[in-house]
């Protein structure tokens, strides 16, 4: 008996290969990479362009998302001011549907722009749970396309607003991951004391941790050390992220050096958001002003897993993003200084390969007998795709197709 495929793509190139092949999907998995004539129930027409796995975002806040300018606009910039803001927003205007509306929105959105995993931080320090309560169902709702992780968030910290329960609240509602803000604490010993406590959670509860750690144009601010040496202590290694890290272009060389071996023994995972960074760090610096961003190419030139993100969109902390994840890592290659000629690869895998390690995202890769989520897009190359930004123009996800974008034309009139 012949074989029906659900979705067959013709004349395409994996992962800029040279090579073009069809791809035939059924029952949600890529079935077969070659050449197809076995009857269809829907063909694509390739014409030469490129299929990708599809971009992973490993840190956002769907919570904060697209409530800029309410109630007012961060006129300084400044993290501090975004944070009061948000205060005020969750207090007054926060309730269970307005989260699951934002959310979904921005869910949707990057799911058009090709990202299908993606983890987000929510905010727990409100008693009642509110946006976690919601980002739960939004999570369940949206999991036919998308693979939502959530990790708790006290951006009040934890030694301040009963942290520990409310991270033990949000692990009983479900959370994937928790979180400690420790250069948020009021100070060094009650830092390094959050940091402990959400280690203990963890190693009790079985969750991952996703620390954003020394967000801030300080190079006193040194939890980094911390957090990679409880990796070691507790055996947690990979199970660890850190997001951030921007006071690490303040250090001095000598101690980056004894670091970046401490960070190796620890293999800890590293996030880092260009779009925010550049945008809200270095406002206290006087001239020349820091670029916002952690050392990026130490980093990886030490072998730690480091990934871009797109973080906050259209928030009181970041008034700006679209949801693409080219945007990000377009900015990382700027502020980075990473455009040599091995570094478009480099940055392509970090907002793909290396984001789906720290979400262990199990048979990623476009391969025969993996889930049929791909992305195609008509890119000749990484510099190719960075440079213009190219779009996801069709967007398949558990072998469905979710989203097509259809680029822009443009024509020159000649007089």
């Amino acid at each position: 008996m012949n074989k029906m495929y659900d979705l067959v793509i013709r004349n395409v190139r994996i992962l800029f290969s040279s090579k073009t092949c069809d791809i035939g999907v059924k029952n949600g998995v890529i079935d077969k990479i070659g050449h197809i004539t076995l009857p269809t129930k829907q063909v694509i027409e390739g014409g030469g362009k490129t299929i990708l796995p599809p971009y992973v975002e490993s840190h956002i806040h769907l919570d904060t998302a697209l409530t800029n300018g309410k109630p007012i606009i961060n006129q300084t910039g400044e993290l501090f001011e975004g944070i009061t803001i948000w205060n005020k927003y969750r207090n007054e205007f926060l309730t269970y549907e307005d989260v699951v509306s934002r959310a979904t929105e921005v869910i949707e959105e990057m799911a058009c722009r090709g990202v299908l995993f993606m983890r987000a931080m929510v905010d727990v320090s409100d008693q009642e749970l509110v946006a976690l309560k919601a980002l739960l169902d939004v999570k369940s709702a949206v999991s036919s396309y998308m693979e939502l992780q959530l990790v708790a968030f006290p951006q009040n910290g934890i030694s301040s607003v009963e942290g520990d329960s409310l991270l033990r609240r949000a692990i009983s509602l479900g959370v994937d991951g928790i979180s400690a803000v420790p250069h948020l604490e009021p100070t060094r010993e009650k830092g390094v004391e959050s940091l402990k406590t959400c280690f203990n959670i963890a190693m009790e509860t079985g969750v991952f941790l996703h620390i954003f750690c020394d967000e801030v144009d300080d190079g006193q601010s040194r939890f980094l050390e911390t957090v990679a040496s409880l990796a070691i202590d507790k055996g947690l290694f990979e199970k660890v992220t850190v997001s951030h890290i921007n006071a690490m272009s303040y250090y001095s060389e000598a101690y980056v050096r004894k670091l970046l071996g401490l960070l190796q023994s620890s293999r800890l995972n590293v996030v880092t958001c260009p779009l925010i960074s550049t945008a809200m760090q270095g406002r206290f610096d006087s001239w020349p002003k820091g670029r916002g961003i952690t050392r990026v190419k130490d980093l990886l030139q030490a072998g730690i897993n480091v990934a871009v993100a797109h973080d906050d969109m259209m928030s009181p902390f970041y008034p700006l993003g679209t949801g693409s994840m080219l945007s990000a890592g377009h900015m990382l290659m700027h502020v980075a200084h990473m455009t040599g000629a091995e570094d478009f690869d480099t940055v392509y895998e970090m907002l793909s390969f290396n984001p789906a390690k720290i979400l262990k995202i199990p048979n990623y890769d476009v391969r025969e007998g993996n889930p049929a989520n791909f992305i195609m897009v008509a890119a000749s190359s990484t510099h190719d795709l960075l440079r213009r930004q190219c779009d996801a123009e069709l967007v398949v996800s558990k072998g469905r197709i979710i989203a097509e974008t259809t680029p822009a034309i443009r024509s020159f009139h000649h007089h």
